[in-house]
């Protein structure tokens, strides 16, 4: 009796060991093949993002606006989007960004795509007149017409808002027709747009922080009439010499006053996350612009944040702490 029974217990423990077998052969299976779709998936997504923005320029704008701080100078903070009439100090008075939307009486509804283009580039209005350089026309003079267009094709969906931008204040006269002209005969450095955008690496990076984000604008100090100071490029400044009106850090990578002891991917954390290595978060304009308009740089893919990260490594370090 014994006898029979032990062989058909070894052959029961032989039958359940093979189902195991073929049952983690079949899962491994299932694992390798869903590795497989995984990586078809993150090879195709940037081609499938890439045609769609081709099919839809609006697409690609409002991914470019999400790299411009979805445009946050033209909102007011707790007021309605993009509406403008958020003011900026100057020399001698305070000048207020312009409605955005697409309302045909107070924004950029009734303004032609080169109208828009022209404001954008050239730093001319729609009637002729000069656009306070407070708006950084000549940087975006170095933005591919692809680029250019899509943004013009994202403008035209935004919401209309009716909200008059407020007229200029200067305690000088002739502020806009005189002193824009003197500016740029003085201080003006347009740019020349690439046939194409670079889609990678330090050359991408230099193009969005130079042309697209302008990070510049806010952390380079400025002379007595608001002219950058590019012996001081990204050095950063205080409260009282900042055109916003707050303290703005030092992103050179100066490793005792700047962020040169940061790494890449902490930089570009930074960027997506609006929060630093120490775990604090940004304030003021600079977690605006993390969050944008409905799109801002937590928007932004990975690989464009970390070619940012390596631009500003890649920049001269300045020593210059930031009271």
């Amino acid at each position: 009796m014994r006898r029979s029974i032990e062989p058909s217990t070894r052959c029961c423990n032989f039958s359940t060991s093979a189902f195991a077998r073929r049952g983690t052969v079949k899962s491994m299976k299932a694992n390798i093949k869903l590795a497989l779709w995984i990586v078809v998936l993150l090879i195709l997504a940037p081609a499938a993002r890439a045609q769609t923005e081709r099919k839809d320029p609006a697409a690609a704008g409002r991914y470019l606006f999400a790299l411009a701080g979805g445009c946050a100078c033209h909102t007011e903070p707790k007021k309605e989007a993009n509406a403008g009439a958020r003011p900026f100090p100057i020399p001698f008075g305070t000048v207020y960004s312009t409605n955005i939307t697409a309302d045909k009486e107070t924004g950029l509804g009734a303004w032609s795509d080169q109208q828009i283009r022209d404001a954008m580039i050239k730093g001319v209005r729609r009637d002729g007149s000069k656009i306070l350089p407070v708006m950084p026309f000549e940087k975006y003079s170095g933005m591919a017409e692809e680029d250019l267009s899509a943004l013009i094709a994202y403008l035209r969906t935004l919401k209309p808002v009716r909200k008059p931008t407020p007229e200029l204040e200067s305690r000088l006269p002739f502020t806009r027709a005189l002193g824009a002209r003197l500016y740029l005969a003085f201080f003006g450095r347009f740019s020349s747009a690439p046939a194409q955008a670079p889609k990678s690496g330090l050359e991408r990076g230099r193009y969005l922080v130079e042309h697209v984000a302008i990070c510049g604008d806010c952390h380079t100090p400025r002379n007595f009439i608001g002219a950058p100071n590019q012996t001081l490029y990204m050095a950063g400044m205080s409260e009282k010499d900042s055109a916003v009106g707050e303290r703005v850090p030092n992103i050179t990578p100066d490793r005792e006053t700047g962020i040169g002891s940061w790494k890449r991917e902490e930089i570009a954390e930074l960027l997506m996350t609006g929060v630093k290595p120490d775990q604090d978060n940004v304030q003021g304009l600079m977690a605006e612009v993390v969050q944008g308009v409905g799109h801002g740089y937590k928007d932004m893919t990975k690989e464009d944040a970390l070619a940012i990260a390596d631009y500003l490594k890649s920049i001269p370090p300045i020593k210059n702490k930031v009271p």
